[in-house]
């Protein structure tokens, strides 16, 4: 069994910061990936960053400069440092890891207005 625990949502203005985190726990040996994606109302879910186990990183061109993904490998947990937030960041954020199969964490919403 794999359990993913994300916390760090929230209500933020534009041009505010969050920080997202995601532990991960259970049957976790041999991951590949720990990323974040992103689910707003009536879209389908996208990627927002990815971390490979061997450091590589990816990120969608919309948060490019802004948000930073990382990790802890001594707490299994992935971070999204997220900056210079926007209306259009708001969504509900997904944690993800790769180990045979991808899982999923429950979501966090992250609500950017003024």
């Amino acid at each position: 069994q794999v359990q993913l625990v994300e916390s760090g949502g929230g209500f933020v203005q534009p041009g505010g910061s969050l920080r997202l985190s995601c532990a991960a726990s259970g049957s976790i040996f041999g991951m590949t990936a720990m990323g974040w994606y992103r689910q707003a109302p009536g879209k389908q879910r996208g990627l927002v960053a990815v971390r490979t186990s061997g450091g590589s990183t990816n990120y969608a061109d919309s948060v490019k400069g802004r948000f930073t993904i990382s990790r802890d490998n001594a707490k299994n947990t992935v971070y999204l440092q997220m900056n210079s937030l926007k209306p259009e960041d708001t969504a509900v954020y997904y944690c993800m890891i790769s180990i045979a199969r991808d899982y999923w964490g429950q979501g966090t919403q992250v609500t950017v207005s003024s």
